[in-house]
């Protein structure tokens, strides 16, 4: 996708020596491949990829955090529940 709206931009350019109506029509779609590409909200594959790999990485940062520091109470927790039991 993005090597075809560059070649378009490209092709625009070139024509921009016949008319500059066509200079126009590629900074426009310049304009619109910076606003919406692949940071904004244009729905990138690479923006979805940076979206679920920033939640993934926020979930395994609180897993790490959550599973390291309560641990010990946990174990505590369990073997009290045991003691009642049997």
């Amino acid at each position: 996708m993005f090597v075809l709206l560059l070649v378009l931009i490209v092709v625009l350019f070139g024509f921009g020596f016949l008319n500059p109506i066509w200079w126009v029509a590629a900074a426009v779609l310049v304009f619109g491949a910076t606003r919406y590409g692949r940071h904004g909200r244009g729905g990138s594959d690479f923006g979805e990829y940076q979206d679920y790999r920033d939640r993934r990485e926020r979930q395994d940062r609180w897993d790490r955090r959550y599973s390291r520091q309560h641990r010990s109470r946990w174990n505590r927790d369990d073997r009290r529940d045991r003691e009642r039991r049997g």
